[in-house]
This record gives structure tokens, C-alpha cells and sequence, in this order.
């Protein structure tokens, strides 16, 4: 009995998911604050699809390499752009 009951504990973390639980899945994580928790949750949840789980871990990668190229982004402007401030003051 306890056999049965971890081999369909393990059929549903391997089975593949379907569009319904696709679409689900997207539209959750396009939540903006709930989306971005849920990724954490989906990627590192114990009870948890493991396409799932897989796909929320490469989300997060890329989401943490946007981040990145983002912030070096604006710090290459945010110089250029406080670099140029001294002669705006000469038009005054």
C-alpha cells in the first residue's frame, strides 16, 4: 500500500503538463509581486511538477540576468548623464 502511494506521488511530479496547467502557470506568474514569489516557490517547492520546477529556475536565471544587464545599463547612463550636469550650469 505505501508502495503504491510513492509511485503515484512520483507519477504526478513526472508527468507532463498540460496547456490547461500551462496557461494557469503563466498567467500566475505574470502577477507582478505574486508572480515573482511564486517563481521561488514552483523552483524550490518539494511538491512540485519537475517541468515546473525547471522552467521557474530558468526564469529566475533570466530574470536575474536582466536585473544585471539592467543596473550596468543605468549606471553607465547615470555616469554619462551626471558627467554632463557641470555644463548644463554654464547656460545659467
Amino acid at each position: 500500500m505505501f508502495n503504491k502511494k510513492k509511485q503515484t506521488m512520483e507519477n504526478t511530479h513526472t508527468q507532463v503538463m498540460s496547456v490547461k496547467d500551462w496557461a494557469i502557470t503563466l498567467l500566475i506568474a505574470a502577477i507582478p509581486v505574486v508572480g515573482f514569489i511564486m517563481l521561488f516557490v514552483w523552483g524550490f517547492g518539494g511538491n512540485v511538477n519537475i517541468n515546473k520546477s525547471n522552467w521557474a529556475k530558468g526564469a529566475l536565471i533570466l530574470l536575474a540576468i536582466l536585473m544585471a544587464f539592467y543596473m550596468l545599463v543605468f549606471m553607465i547612463f547615470g555616469a554619462a548623464f551626471l558627467s554632463n550636469m557641470d555644463s548644463f550650469s554654464d547656460f545659467n
